[in-house]
């Protein structure tokens, strides 16, 4: 009983981590990446459609992305969709394609995205803790109606708190990680 509550805490804190990984591939650091505009939501005929569904992403060079629309009618939707986004790119439309040019990040908006990196790493972080807290109300529950023992309540509680140690570290390596990238001139 207490390995399935083992089991089942580290799951749900694995998700949680790659969560954060897929949420900081999305912010820019000065080279171009398909994963900056990859969960963009495009308005595709009424529904809000992530940007991988409706155009092929490619990265020609260093500091350019270029976006195909499968369909061309849906050019004006992915030029909108860019242009409202926090990505602070503007999309240079050619009738068949878009194309966005990454800047050089500027001192200030590194520090930005740096506060951006922490803001989310602190959310994994509250997200990990929430975790170890249902696994130990689980565990109490388990206790009170007798099904474990207090000995095995407080080992199990051990065990998870070591789970939540591991994936708190992790978290921070991936934030430190990420940081260093963005502040990389």
């Amino acid at each position: 009983m207490i390995k399935e509550i083992l089991h089942e805490t580290s799951e749900r804190m694995k998700k949680t981590i790659e969560s954060l990984e897929m949420d900081l591939m999305s912010i820019r650091t000065g080279r171009a990446t398909p994963a900056l505009v990859d969960r963009l939501s495009v308005d595709y005929y009424g529904v809000a459609t992530p940007l991988i569904q409706v155009a092929a992403i490619s990265v020609p060079e260093a500091q350019s992305i270029v976006i195909r629309p499968y369909s061309p009618s849906d050019l004006a939707a992915i030029e909108k969709a860019i242009a409202h986004s926090d990505l602070g790119l503007t999309p240079n439309n050619d009738g068949k394609q878009i194309r966005l040019n990454i800047p050089a990040l500027t001192e200030e908006r590194r520090r930005d995205l740096s506060k951006q990196v922490s803001r989310r790493a602190e959310e994994a972080r509250v997200a990990v803790r929430n975790i170890r807290r249902d696994a130990i109300n689980d565990l109490r529950s388990f206790e009170k109606e007798s099904m474990i023992s207090e000995d095995e309540l407080h080992s199990g509680q051990e065990q998870v708190q070591g789970q939540t140690d591991d994936f708190i570290k992790q978290v921070d390596t991936i934030s430190k990680d990420k940081e260093a990238e963005i502040m990389t001139l």
